[in-house]
């Protein structure tokens, strides 16, 4: 089977492309590819996450493990498209070049019977041109953690000069 996917830039203008990958093949095949479809020299650091219909980020299945834990990672080279997409899992974002902080998203657009004679993957269609400078982060997704902050108040009535009114013994030590 081939996987049809839609890669959009998280940018204001609308960059995307359309990428075609057979099902079977690693979550790094998938990296080379979006790298190679948006001018990327694939050098950099870059990681996959397993999403929910929200865009929330969960899983982060990494080009190398970096960390040194008795678990390992889950890397992009032992991970197969078919291990995280499905026609019920059809979201992941993908981040490239931690320093610039490229933030894709990835969605599983139909999944297709192979045809003879196409090569795999394969580059469908290119929209937008890539800027200069990764777009900035945008974080306006948080405006629940946000709203809980603004409704604490971290104002307080106490005057540090007035040790008698703060409940505790001054020579408490």
């Amino acid at each position: 089977m081939i996987y049809r996917f839609r890669v959009i830039l998280d940018a204001k203008e609308d960059i995307f492309r359309d990428i075609e990958i057979k099902q079977e093949a690693t979550l790094e095949d998938f990296h080379n590819c979006i790298t190679q479809s948006f001018g990327f020299d694939g050098m950099e650091v870059a990681s996959f996450f397993t999403s929910d219909d929200e865009w929330r980020q969960q899983e982060e299945i990494p080009l190398f493990d970096m960390e040194e834990t008795k678990d390992p990672l889950r890397t992009m080279q032992a991970t197969l498209i078919e291990d995280v997409v499905s026609r019920d899992e059809t979201r992941l974002i993908y981040v490239y070049d931690f320093l610039s902080l490229w933030t894709f998203f990835v969605e599983l657009a139909e999944i297709v019977e192979l045809e003879d004679g196409e090569r795999y993957p394969n580059l469908l269609f290119a929209h937008g041109q890539v800027p200069a400078e990764a777009p900035p982060a945008d974080f306006s997704g948080d405006e629940d953690d946000d709203d809980d902050m603004d409704a604490m108040d971290f104002e307080d009535d106490y005057d540090m000069d007035d040790l008698e009114n703060l409940g505790f013994d001054e020579n408490w030590n």
